[in-house]
């Protein structure tokens, strides 16, 4: 079990100080970017919001890493000494001269972002995770990382849960290890998030806890191995469907901090919700909201609207975003951090299937 440890968004951060606005223009991205690369893709969506991270070692004798736990990538990379960008300076760096386990390799790692890119190399070595050891696992050693939004970031790396299917240079990901190790006593790993910065969030791995379970568990089919991806049958607000009325694709993504939506569907919701076109909502309306209501195999999902609406400053929003990215089986949601703080959310790759309670 590794607690998380939920701290302040760089945008609060950088509101606080004054830089929001010219830190936005300087940075646009594309959210679809993650979810379509044109090489590989590892993602910080939504990028201002990431919030949650752990902590783990890397090396004999261990140095230790704050990382996001991610099921949207499939990667494990950290700052090197052999990068000076500002972006590594200011953070934990690995240096494989002090770890009498690290192998290199002359393999090479290239991880665009919406942001940016980082570029590096690939080595293995130990690999602690809240007291299971993998030996041999494969990391990136990050080089550069151009531009100054990781200068910014309260987290030093990233540990992907997804799927080896789309990691980067074929790296087999942390988790696959750790089964084929026979490290987990089950193939799936868990994840609770806790609410208004209350403190208890974590990442269970080789267990599902019965203490959030009371309520029984909704298992549900994946429709790709890639990400977390199911499908979903639609949405209604007050009764009525407003969205995914022909079903769509949804994506468990906990390095989404917010609920992702195609374009469309965010305007039919905004207007339903009575938010205006950029998602500011009045306050003193919040406790007269609706539940958005997610269908999702045959069972009704809801996140009330303490879930959805963020409040900062005095100022109300409701946490969704656009994204206009297709897919083959439909249109694309992605389910973050606003609806899985709602759930206790297991990944079962025995099954490959998500479980909600």
């Amino acid at each position: 079990r590794v607690p998380l440890e939920k701290t302040k968004s760089l945008r609060e951060r950088l509101r606080e100080q004054g830089l929001l606005e010219s830190f936005l223009e300087q940075h646009p991205y594309n959210l679809a970017a993650k979810y379509f690369p044109g090489i590989a893709v590892e993602p910080l969506q939504n990028y201002m919001d990431d919030e949650y991270f752990g902590t783990i070692s890397i090396g004999t004798p261990p140095q230790k890493f704050t990382v996001v736990f991610d099921t949207g990538s499939s990667n494990l990379w950290v700052p090197s000494v052999f990068c000076s960008s500002p972006g590594c300076r200011n953070h934990k760096r690995f240096n494989p001269e002090d770890s009498s386990t690290f192998l290199s390799t002359n393999d090479t790692l290239f991880i665009a972002y919406g942001t940016g890119s980082m570029t590096g190399v690939l080595g293995y070595d130990t690999v602690n995770v809240a007291g299971i050891s993998i030996s041999d696992q494969i990391f990136g050693l990050a080089e550069t990382e151009p531009g100054d939004f990781f200068y910014y970031a309260p987290f030093d790396g990233i540990l992907g849960l997804a799927f080896p299917s789309i990691a980067s240079s074929g790296a087999t990901p942390v988790f696959d290890n750790m089964m084929m190790e026979n490290l987990v006593d089950r193939d799936i790993f868990s994840v609770y998030l806790s609410r208004d910065g209350q403190p208890g969030s974590f990442v269970l791995f080789g267990a599902i806890d019965p203490y959030y379970t009371t309520k029984g568990i909704t298992w549900i089919p994946l429709s790709a191995e890639t990400y977390w991806q199911i499908t979903m049958d639609s949405v209604s607000v007050h009764g009525k469907q407003v969205a995914c009325s022909s079903g769509c694709q949804a994506i468990v993504d906990t390095g989404t901090t917010l609920l992702t939506m195609p374009v469309r569907a965010l305007r039919i919701l905004l207007v339903s919700l009575g938010a205006s076109f950029n998602g500011e909502i009045s306050c003193q309306a919040v406790s007269k909201l609706p539940d958005v209501i997610f269908h999702i195999n045959g069972k009704a999902f809801p996140v009330p609207p303490r879930a959805y609406v963020l409040r900062s400053e005095g100022s109300c929003s409701v946490g969704f975003e656009g994204m206009d990215a297709p897919t083959e089986e439909g249109e694309l949601w992605i389910l973050g951090d606003v609806f899985i703080r709602e759930y206790y959310v297991i990944f079962n790759r025995a099954d490959n299937k998500v479980g909600l309670s």
